[in-house]
């Protein structure tokens, strides 16, 4: 394989535009990228989201089984203590599912929370702090 291959972007899908948006900008910290064509996507760094939902036509080039809310099972890094991450989790109302628990992820052994979007797909925030 190439070397500096790495991931760009993944789809997820939504019900709700606004309740998503709000959720993935106000709880995660996306950015949010509003593209030309009606599309929107959530950035983190270099690396985003792009979403799927209601009303828009995404094309031909998608998965045989495209993804349907609620269907994406997604991890993200945080910059904090695992600790850090449920006190945040707690202030915006969101219910932790599981953690602290020791997991290992790309950069190794770290401790993670999971919880879910507004959709039902299941989000983990891993610390390797």
């Amino acid at each position: 394989m190439p070397e500096g291959v790495r991931l760009d972007h993944c789809v997820i899908a939504v019900r709700d535009w606004d309740r998503s948006t709000a959720f993935y900008r106000d709880v995660l910290g996306a950015e949010i990228v509003d593209h030309p064509d009606g599309r929107v996507a959530y950035r983190f760094g270099d690396q985003q989201l792009n979403v799927h939902g209601p009303g828009l036509d995404v094309g031909p080039l998608v998965a045989r089984r495209p993804v349907e809310p609620g269907g994406s099972d997604l991890c993200l890094t945080w910059p904090g203590t695992a600790e850090e991450i449920l006190h945040h989790l707690r202030r915006h109302g969101v219910e932790v599912e599981a953690g602290p628990v020791d997991r290992h992820g790309g950069a190794g052994g770290g401790r993670s929370v999971y919880f879910r979007d507004p959709d039902g797909s299941l989000l983990e925030l891993i610390s390797y702090r």
